[in-house]
């Protein structure tokens, strides 16, 4: 994405906030503190995903957004995506929310833990 950005012409720092923003979009303990630019993104994507802070939205404004942007069975279509992710590369999910769709949809889904890091850290002790 980075590089992707800067091929496009957009400066270092906007390049960063486009990273950052596509990066943490679902790790708003961290995105949400973030510059506001990557906070806004966070927020914007946590509220339509998950409807984080749903209730500090007028009700009308909701329904207007939705009106615009239909979810287009969101919930169901995402959930396959994200199983499919956690079924094609499940190396890439044990620090990320898409774990929690392979430990509860995948049958024999397994991903390595934080736990497996610890324990398996080449350090003598």
């Amino acid at each position: 994405m980075l590089v992707f950005a800067r091929q496009a012409g957009v400066d270092e720092r906007r390049a960063q906030l486009i990273w950052d923003s596509v990066a943490l979009n679902s790790t708003p303990s961290i995105g949400l503190y973030k510059e506001a630019e990557v906070a806004l993104c966070t927020a914007g994507i946590c509220l339509d995903v998950v409807g984080l802070q749903y209730e500090i939205v007028p009700a009308a404004e909701i329904a207007g957004i939705v009106k615009e942007f239909p979810r287009l069975d969101m919930k169901r279509r995402i959930t396959r995506c994200f199983c499919h992710i956690a079924t094609a590369r499940p190396e890439t999910t044990y620090d990320n929310f898409v774990r929690d769709f392979g430990e509860r949809y995948v049958d024999g889904y397994r991903a390595q833990s934080s736990v497996d890091l610890v324990s398996t850290a080449p350090f003598e002790e």
